[in-house]
């Protein structure tokens, strides 16, 4: 059982090694663990806390397990999670694994059912999702779970039995699903799956091809820009150095493979070419976002087993960027990602062994998997396992030896949870193009953001916006980290909610609290800075209006605002609480700049600075509008601000069929008129200091460009002060 996780289910294998695990080792396995719990101290079973897990469900729980004639005996220690067990074969031909996917036939339901009882890594449950067929079209209706059954294996067959937990009203939530066994040599039987009311008549019945050993399978598309210096990723040798799994060579396919998902790789086709961006090579969030929807041939705003990633040199946030998952309300949710050679790239064993990692990292991200410190701001919320040996963990963030001794013991692996996730959980939460990252409903349990009962860090963390803000008015936060510790402190310097180390909770007025998601996810590099008594701390700003779950402040009204920073160690440092007025609209100016910036794709633009995508068109018409129509309004100088500075870049477009890119080029007049104009009403708008500087940065860049160096020195010598910005700062 993973340590760091008490909500996970009892059967871990990990330990067990890379081998196959046959369905009466997996029966022994569980019956040594319930012989184990006898001699124990009582403790909470895991039908007990399961229900914190399982969401909108209709029942929950599980069954205990039973030995059925063909199981054979233990000799384990009480406690003692037993290695590879001596089992007499009772047969002189071995028996075909049961595990895997099966389906039923296309009548009016269909049902896509998973056994996951004996083979790699077995979770010993079962799942599945019904299909509603009408006529010539087949509609997704729901999904279940059965995470304890009974396990009861003869010389015949293997019968799985237990209470499932549906995403809809199940009259009949008593799953059992019947397997023949048969030789090695035989074709795979049939799986009967039936249903039963907790009375025990029975309910709907279906017989299930065998269908493929893997529990998902998934369609993997990847593009590749030219200007990547290089070699792509192909594979890593796990020998090359020391590590905590066995010996093999990996490549995306075959760690996804071992995961349980099979990954369909796409023709890749021929490299994009990056000449005519001119000397502008690096990658925006906003052309990225741009370019993944015109592009993904198999893009559609529906969920599907499609994942596209795009390969590219440097992002303009530097070489510290080492990928990107894209994810945003209705569009683009967890369908595609991006990875970045400039930090990653290179032939060298360690950097191969880098790329392996981060090219799993950010797929897995589109599987809805958190980074391994972030697990309780899923909905349902889990347990952090800041230490677990997981491809979603940082391995310079890891606080049981850092980077050196992740890499020493990381088996390239999933964690047991993880595992869990991508084999059986509900489709919607799993599927690209369904859930937003991370969550249901987007709400989540508001003790994740309590008071420690003690904090021994040495660390302040605080944040401020203004006191109010008019509805409709981009809300940004200011952080500061500080050190309490007279000695100083080494930490990370990634303070911007992107980068996955920084999380914000928000209360709205009727008392709901939703963890702020960016609409991308940054993964970045290790990154560090020391702070002491002489120094001000490290400083960021981020822009908190839109996210993976829409709007924010989306209704006038008090909101409270809290945040924490997870330190190199571990340590959650919570920051102070903040109270936030959103105002009502008084003046029919104020009601109609309100309706034309607090559309989605507003949002997006917002949250991007600015697109040229043709998905956003709506947004930019309406940043048009408020020009045109309210300039004078101070909240036009918001509009001015993103458009300013997506005017002054030359706009890449990774566009379909073309093996060249889609060049806008920059306007640095427009952009100039823009920023100045926002810069001169800073103060009245209540632009924090860290934007400010920002705004004059672009603004000296672009009159350096024009040709006008006397106007960019007196620009520059305005900017107050440099913060130390993180990867992912806006």
């Amino acid at each position: 059982m993973n340590q760091h996780d008490p909500t996970l289910h009892a059967i871990s294998t990990t330990n067990l090694g890379d081998r196959e695990i046959t369905v009466d080792e997996m029966q022994q396995i569980i019956n040594a663990q319930n012989v184990s719990a006898l001699h124990q101290e009582p403790t909470m079973s895991v039908s007990d806390i399961t229900g914190i897990e399982t969401g909108n469900l209709s029942t929950g729980g599980g069954a205990n397990v039973t030995t059925g004639s063909g199981g054979a005996g233990i000799g384990t220690q009480a406690g003692a999670l037993p290695g590879p067990i001596p089992i007499p074969i009772p047969f002189p031909i071995p028996k075909r694994a049961v595990s895997g996917r099966y389906r039923s036939p296309a009548a009016f339901f269909q049902v896509e059912l998973r056994v996951d009882v004996d083979g790699k890594r077995p979770c010993n449950q079962v799942s599945g999702d019904f299909y509603q067929v009408s006529g010539g079209t087949t509609t997704y209706f729901g999904s279940f779970v059965v995470k304890t059954p009974t396990l009861t294996v003869t010389a015949t067959t293997v019968t799985c039995r237990g209470l499932g937990q549906f995403t809809f009203g199940a009259g009949a939530p008593v799953v059992q699903v019947t397997i023949p066994r048969v030789s090695i040599f035989s074709p795979a039987p049939h799986a009967t799956l039936q249903f039963f009311t907790t009375g025990g008549a029975p309910g709907a019945s279906y017989s299930c091809a065998y269908e493929s050993q893997y529990f998902r399978t998934v369609v993997y598309e990847r593009d590749r820009i030219t200007d990547v210096t290089t070699p792509e990723f192909t594979s890593y040798n796990t020998a090359s150095f020391p590590s905590g799994g066995p010996n093999r060579t990996l490549n995306v396919q075959s760690a996804y493979a071992e995961a349980g998902v099979e990954v369909q790789v796409l023709p890749e086709p021929a490299a994009i070419n990056i000449g005519e961006a001119g000397a502008n090579h690096q990658w925006s969030d906003s052309e990225l976002n741009a370019s993944m929807a015109l592009h993904f041939n198999q893009f559609r705003n529906v969920p599907q087993w499609d994942v596209y990633e795009m390969v590219c040199q440097l992002h303009e946030l530097g070489p510290g960027l080492y990928g990107i998952m894209f994810d945003y309300q209705d569009a683009h949710q967890r369908q595609g990602c991006a990875v970045f050679h400039a930090g990653i790239g290179g032939t060298t064993n360690d950097k191969l062994r880098l790329q392996l990692y981060t090219y799993v990292h950010e797929m897995g991200h589109c599987f809805n998997l958190m980074h391994s410190w972030q697990k309780n701001l899923a909905n349902p919320p889990g347990t952090n396992r800041p230490a677990s040996l997981s491809w979603m963990n940082y391995p310079w963030n890891y606080p049981l030896g850092g980077e050196p001794a992740f890499w020493n013991a990381f088996p390239f692996q999933f964690d047991d949870g993880e595992i869990q996730h991508i084999r059986h959980a509900f489709r919607n939460n799993v599927i690209m193009g369904a859930d937003p990252f991370g969550t249901n409903a987007g709400l989540m349990n508001p003790q994740a953001f309590s008071n420690p009962l003690s904090d021994l860090s040495g660390l302040q963390f605080e944040i401020s916006t203004p006191r109010s803000v008019l509805l409709g008015e981009p809300v940004v936060l200011r952080l500061n980290l500080k050190t309490t510790d007279g000695r100083g402190k080494v930490v990370h310097s990634h303070l911007h909610p992107s980068a996955g180390l920084v999380n914000v909770a928000i209360q709205n007025p009727s008392g709901q609290v939703r963890v702020f998601e960016p609409i991308m996810e940054h993964c970045v590099g290790a990154q560090y800075a020391r702070i002491d008594a002489n120094t001000p701390g490290l400083e960021d700003s981020a822009y908190i209006g839109y996210g993976k779950g829409g709007l924010t402040f989306d209704q006038g009204g008090m909101y409270k605002i809290r945040a924490t920073y997870c330190a190199n160690d571990g340590s959650q440092v919570v920051s102070n609480i903040i109270n936030l007025r959103v105002r009502n609209p008084i003046t029919s100016a104020d009601e109609s700049v309100a309706d034309l910036l607090m559309g989605e794709q507003q949002g997006v633009l917002f949250a991007l600075m600015g697109s040229d995508s043709q998905f956003l068109e709506t947004g930019n018409k309406a940043f048009d509008e408020v020009l045109a129509k309210h300039g004078s309004h101070p909240l036009a100088n918001y509009v001015r601000l993103v458009k300013g500075v997506n005017l002054g870049r030359d706009f890449k477009l990774v566009v379909p069929g073309e093996t060249k890119l889609q060049i806008r080029r920059a306007n640095h007049q427009q952009r100039i008129e823009m920023l100045g104009t926002v810069e001169k009403n800073a103060t009245t708008i209540g632009l924090d200091s860290t934007t400010t500087d920002q705004v004059r940065t672009y603004l000296a860049e672009s009159q350096r460009k024009s040709g006008d160096l006397a106007g960019a020195a007196e620009t520059e010598k305005r900017i107050a002060r440099k913060a130390v910005r993180t990867a992912g700062a806006r």
